[in-house]
């Protein structure tokens, strides 16, 4: 297995997998998740092939794509097709596995280094201006309003409940991106999240000023 054409090979795959999604998990998701994963990760001490190879696999099993339990059915395929090893195989999706944020009550740290970067890299392109961009075409390309007072956020308790929600986009901020600064498990993750995690109040506060009416 040389790997660099593994990574060459797996991102023609990955392009082609994602290439006509419009819900904000694209193939430009994947670009910026890795190459945050790979900042973050170099300063960590990490297995970088490790983290590189999960940041581009990451997506294309994803229960909100595929509506599946996150069986890594196509993962696992191109792994074994590529003829990759099955203890690297095993490490690539045990990254995979431990990313997704399953609702504002469940804890998700892991102390599994290289999916802590890729956590991070992954929740630091759910923040900031791209985070919101990614929110609000998220929540257009699944029917969901932008935003109805009387309907509030929810803190959801476990995966399968937060998988069932069907909020606004506007509660979304509260049921996780809003969340996200605190459970930032790298010191460059802490550092980003922050700055974005003010990006996204001035938003909020704008947003609530214009629907009101009172920002002029």
């Amino acid at each position: 297995m040389k790997r660099e054409k593994l990574i060459r090979d797996t991102e023609v795959y990955v392009k082609q997998v994602l290439e006509h999604d419009s819900s904000g998990h694209d193939w430009w998701h994947i670009e910026r998740v890795r190459t945050l994963a790979i900042r973050i990760g170099e300063t960590e001490g990490v297995d970088l092939f490790i983290v590189e190879m999960a940041a581009l696999l990451h997506d294309i099993d994803d229960w909100k794509l595929v509506g599946e339990n996150n069986s890594l059915r196509r993962t696992i395929a191109w792994l074994d097709q590529n003829g990759v090893e099955r203890a690297i195989s095993d490490k690539i999706c045990k990254v995979i596995e431990g990313v997704s944020y399953k609702g504002a009550n469940v804890n998700t740290t892991t102390n599994n280094p290289e999916c802590a970067v890729l956590q991070d890299a992954d929740r630091l392109d759910a923040m900031g201006a791209i985070g919101i961009a990614r929110t609000f075409a998220y929540g257009g390309n699944h029917g969901r309003a932008i935003y109805d007072p009387g309907i509030p956020p929810i803190l959801h308790n476990d995966f399968d409940e937060y998988k069932k929600s069907e909020g606004t986009t506007i509660n979304h901020f509260y049921e996780k991106l809003l969340l996200l600064k605190n459970r930032m498990q790298t010191e460059i993750g802490k550092a980003i999240a922050g700055q974005r995690h003010a990006f996204m109040l001035r938003f909020l506060e704008e947003f609530y000023a214009e629907w009101s009416g009172h920002n002029f």
